[in-house]
């Protein structure tokens, strides 16, 4: 049946057959109307044709019409009046009376659930009784139309759903959606009421609070703006950006009542905590810097030099408003003995500066995680250690000091040492991804600053992107000077006394130094003098002497015990067989007393020491080289006829290893054959060849000072390697003798004691 009827629009309402209704519209003269609900301009495609049984004046003269909704109508062709009013042609689609057993079925469930639902509510049987009345199925369906709990859009398909077999189908579906609610509300307040324990309590407040944010919507909507503000102030790149989004997302659709939302909100919490946006503002002023590092540090001239360097070219960059180049950044390698000060310095770069400071220790690291971080696929996956140094620092722009690069270690895990190339590497860290964040990292704006013990420790590849600042130790002089600038008012202060307290001259330091310690740097030197102090507290302390306290020698002695140290190069060279060497070891310089000695037996070869495997091949070839040239070195061959030699190198508990002793070696021997002692006052270093060859060492700086610190004056070192005393301090050098030999024979001229008379006639 089709009509053409009046159309009210109806806002954000939905009017269903059987409903009574008064609107504050006008009718004119219709009998019938068709209301159509209407959102935001949008009309419903089926309206309710609606009775108009009477015309109401309301209080202030408004007109009202008093409507009863029919039966649906479905909306077509639409006509505008010239008086303004609205008709449409509406094809009116009363409810079919007969219906077949399916439909009933749908009805005694839908009434079923009802009741149900009304049980759970409390009702009066008020809303039971109207449900009785209503026999027709299709105004049975409509009556889930009156919940107040059942949103626009649901009540609208209810309405559109012209089918009365289909609309007690998805009125069914929306009372079992009730009364499911319904139901979990139930059993959560009877496990309250009951006096459930405290898990249970603790579910129940988790399951009220989901009901609460179900029914609200706005718990998780407030976490997610909270999210969404954060990302906002973090400032991040726009790659970052998309990704946080990304996942908050995924956090919006799931609700917080997802086990996986926990992940969610720690991965967006790190992302978060990242200082994308924040950096330290440099203090680029070179002059500030060298005042800075000279009042921290004493001597370390080259990486001074090298910082003011750093600091200078980008003061000029900035002032001169070039582009900063990313893949320029400094990666400075300390390398050298322990106590040198390695560490310390990088606190003074930051000060220096103006940026933050974070150290990160990698002594011992074996897993690549630790610099690359977990994937997020783990239980219990984090970042790796590059991310928690920028979120401590909150700044892009830090120093840290790498420590301990030399002892990173590999296994089953990966090879952080490889994951560090990246890191280090100016031409790739300014796009550095860590697998936890997996997104790009630009630290490109870090100051790193390795240190290490070793070069021969730290991979090829690695050292080869790092820029290398050796720390070869102090001379004693440096080491007084230490001690007087920095260690003494430092321990002064640690043990609780003032300067003018405690009294020691600096020929004491000297003792202390040179007596009781035998190191490249100064740490050791710094225990001793703490001890000495302890013991000095201890006495004001008690009252046994009154301050000031003057320290003389016998106080040291007490304090430190017996001297440790000596220099006896003159009693070990004292008897043919026994050379002076020189070597490098993880602590610094030192020196070896390589021991040659020859007995009756089956010829052959015996090393002893620990001697690693260059080393005892250096002691191979010295032999072979001595036995060669016999005739030059005045040798009788019957020495050589069914005599075994042993070579031996005290500490024999101490690994040793290198090519530097083979020159030490083959005087060693030539000194037990000849029977001429080596010159107590040379030490010497030096990689031999079988020809006779001296070739170049490394460690030139280390070694020389380690004869110095033993009263050594005259060192021998390879003709290539007359460069390398530029970096050995001035007053070593006036202090020594330097002997550079390209040969065997000018090291053993150098070395050997004079012929005795009786072999030169």
């Amino acid at each position: 049946m089709s009509s053409r009827l009046l159309l009210i629009p109806l806002d954000d309402v939905v009017a269903f057959p059987g409903m009574s209704l008064t609107l504050t519209v006008d009718a004119g003269e219709e009998e019938r109307v068709l209301l159509v609900p209407r959102h935001e301009h949008e009309f419903a495609s089926v309206g309710t044709v609606a009775q108009v049984n009477d015309l109401v004046r309301l209080p202030g003269g408004a007109r009202a019409v008093a409507l009863q909704g029919l039966h649906r109508g479905v909306a077509g062709a639409a006509h505008t009046m010239p008086d303004g009013r609205l008709y449409v042609e509406v094809e009116e689609r009363p409810d079919p009376v007969p219906v077949d057993g399916r439909t009933r079925n749908l009805e005694r469930e839908y009434r079923a659930v009802v009741e149900e639902i009304l049980e759970l509510r409390g009702d009066d049987g008020r809303i039971s009784a109207f449900l009785r009345s209503i026999t027709e199925p299709g105004a049975l369906a409509d009556t889930a139309g009156y919940s107040p709990d059942l949103g626009y859009e649901d009540k609208v398909s209810l309405l559109q759903t012209v089918d009365v077999t289909e609309r007690l189908e998805l009125a069914l579906k929306f009372q079992r959606e009730r009364l499911a609610e319904l139901q979990v509300r139930k059993r959560i307040r009877d496990d309250v009421e009951s006096g459930a324990e405290k898990q249970q309590r603790e579910y129940f407040l988790r399951k009220q609070m989901e009901s609460i944010r179900k029914e609200l919507g706005e718990d998780d909507a407030s976490v997610v703006e909270e999210y969404r503000t954060k990302i906002e102030e973090a400032a991040m790149p726009e790659a970052v950006r998309e990704q946080a989004e990304k996942e908050l997302g995924r956090l919006e659709r799931m609700g917080e009542q997802s086990a996986e939302s926990t992940v969610i909100r720690t991965y967006l919490d790190w992302l978060i905590a990242v200082p994308w946006s924040k950096r330290s503002e440099e203090r680029l002023d070179p002059q500030h810097a060298r005042e800075v590092l000279d009042a921290d540090h004493a001597g370390l001239e080259d990486v001074k030099d090298r910082i003011v360097e750093y600091i200078a070219v980008k003061k000029l960059r900035q002032e001169r408003g070039i582009v900063e180049d990313k893949r320029s950044g400094a990666i400075l390698t300390l390398i050298g003995p322990p106590g040198t000060g390695k560490t310390s310095i990088g606190e003074s770069i930051a000060r220096a500066t103006g940026r933050k400071f974070v150290r990160m220790s990698l002594g011992g690291v074996r897993d690549e995680a630790e610099i690359r971080g977990h994937r997020r696929t783990y239980i219990g996956a984090l970042p790796g250690r590059l991310v928690r140094a920028l979120r401590d620092a909150e700044t892009m722009n830090p120093v840290i000091m790498l420590d301990e690069v030399d002892k990173v270690g590999a296994d089953w895990r990966g090879d952080p040492s490889s994951a560090l190339l990246e890191v280090l590497d100016p031409a790739q860290n300014h796009s550095f991804r860590d697998h936890y964040l997996d997104v790009e990292l630009d630290l490109s704006g870090v100051m790193f600053i390795a240190t290490a013990n070793m070069a021969d420790t730290i991979p090829g590849p690695l050292l080869d992107r790092m820029e290398v600042i050796r720390f070869d130790g102090y001379t004693t002089s440096e080491k007084v000077a230490i001690a007087r600038g920095y260690l003494w008012p430092r321990q002064l202060e640690r043990n609780g006394l003032r300067a003018e307290e405690v009294e020691f001259s600096d020929e004491l330091l000297q003792i202390v130094a040179t007596e009781y310690t035998r190191e490249a740097g100064v740490r050791q030197l710094e225990r001793e003098l703490g001890t000495l102090l302890r013991k000095t507290a201890t006495k004001i302390a008690s009252g046994q002497v009154e301050a000031p306290v003057v320290i003389d020698l016998d106080a040291v002695r007490d304090a430190l015990g017996r001297q440790r140290h000596f220099q006896e190069s003159a009693i070990r060279t004292a008897v043919p067989g026994v050379a002076t060497g020189l070597a490098v070891t993880g602590t610094g310089g030192d020196v070896l007393f390589v021991e040659a000695t020859a007995m009756q037996g089956k010829p052959g070869l015996t090393l002893t020491g620990q001697l690693g495997d260059v080393m005892k091949e250096s002691a191979q070839i010295a032999l072979s080289y001595v036995r060669g040239h016999e005739a030059d070195l005045d040798v009788d061959p019957v020495a050589f006829e069914e005599r075994s030699f042993h070579v031996h190198v005290p500490a024999g508990a101490i690994p040793k290893d290198g090519p530097s002793a083979g020159v030490t070696m083959v005087t060693a021997l030539s000194s037990l054959l000849t029977g001429r002692p080596v010159r107590h006052t040379v030490g010497m270093t030096g990689e031999v060849t079988l020809q006779g060859r001296v070739l170049p060492i490394g460690g030139v700086k280390q070694k020389v000072l380690a004869a110095h610190a033993a009263g050594l004056t005259d060192v021998v070192l390879p003709e290539r390697n007359r460069g390398d005393l530029d970096d050995v301090p001035q007053e070593v050098r006036d202090a020594m003798t330097f002997h550079f030999a390209m040969t065997v024979d000018e090291v053993l001229a150098v070395a050997l004691e004079p012929a005795p008379l009786r072999q030169a006639a």
